[in-house]
């Protein structure tokens, strides 16, 4: 089911930059209960992105408003909030954009989500690469061809997710969420200052982490660094925590951290 501009509808103007440039942003959201877990984050992650993205003044009232009423007398779901600059001129420049674009649409929570918090899953590394673009580096904008790609060739493979390398060889994230391991009492999580996803999720797990007696570690690594961990996890706003049986050739066994951390997940 799909809102745009807070009407059930299902269609959108052609000349919308959402379709002709993927020019905006996005996020998704997982409710439990007719509500919609960390809410003030997705939003703020929006407004972050649409201010980087120079989008025009979005009615952020609306919006929420918008993902509130979609997410009504749902046990359990997903929502999914888009931001385009609207429709404007043929060519690139963003002039004559005055009104930018509300969809929300409502969706089934993904199954198979449930079960892999117990049994684990397996990584395998992507043979696509991000490209490295601070400006950009950190949003959820439209423009997804990397991940769709990233996707595909999962797809032909047995693993759930994938081990993603930007064009320099670091260690960034997965498909759809982003990656933490565990060595000892240190945590790691890549740096995301040059490519990759900023997660909701991610950013729950740095709070947690930082009150606890583990210490964090935003870092730049080779895949090489999994070799040596102990625990490997993922996550993203929908999971939203997965423990990691085996990424490549190696194995992990513990589950530690993930443990600790999944009762403030749940």
């Amino acid at each position: 089911m799909y809102w745009v501009n807070g009407h059930q509808q299902d269609a959108l103007a052609l000349s919308d930059r959402g379709l002709q440039f993927g020019d905006g942003c996005f996020t998704t959201a997982r409710v439990v209960n007719g509500e919609i877990d960390l809410l003030p984050w997705h939003l703020e992650r929006m407004q972050q992105a649409a201010q980087r993205l120079l989008l025009p003044t979005v009615d952020w009232r609306a919006l929420e408003c918008e993902m509130q009423h979609a997410a009504e007398a749902i046990s359990l779901g997903v929502i999914k909030a888009i931001l385009t600059r609207g429709s404007g001129g043929r060519g690139y420049s963003p002039h004559g954009c005055g009104q930018p674009t509300r969809i929300v649409s409502r969706s089934i929570y993904p199954a198979h989500y449930l079960p892999w918090r117990d049994q684990g899953i397996t990584l395998e590394l992507s043979p696509v690469r991000l490209a490295r673009n601070p400006q950009l580096a950190g949003l959820k904008h439209l423009n997804r061809l990397e991940q769709v790609l990233i996707r595909a060739h999962l797809d032909r493979g047995a693993a759930q997710e994938a081990l993603v390398l930007d064009t320099s060889g670091i260690l960034v994230e997965c498909c759809a969420a982003n990656l933490f391991w565990r060595k000892g009492m240190r945590v790691f999580t890549p740096n995301l200052d040059q490519a990759g996803v900023a997660g909701v999720m991610r950013r729950r797990l740095i709070e947690l982490l930082a009150e606890s007696e583990y210490s964090l570690h935003e870092v730049s690594e080779p895949l090489e660094t999994l070799a040596s961990a102990d625990e490997v996890l993922v996550c993203n706003a929908l999971m939203p925590l997965l423990p990691v049986n085996a990424a490549q050739a190696w194995h992990y066994r513990s589950r530690q951290l993930y443990d600790f951390l999944r009762p403030y997940c749940e």
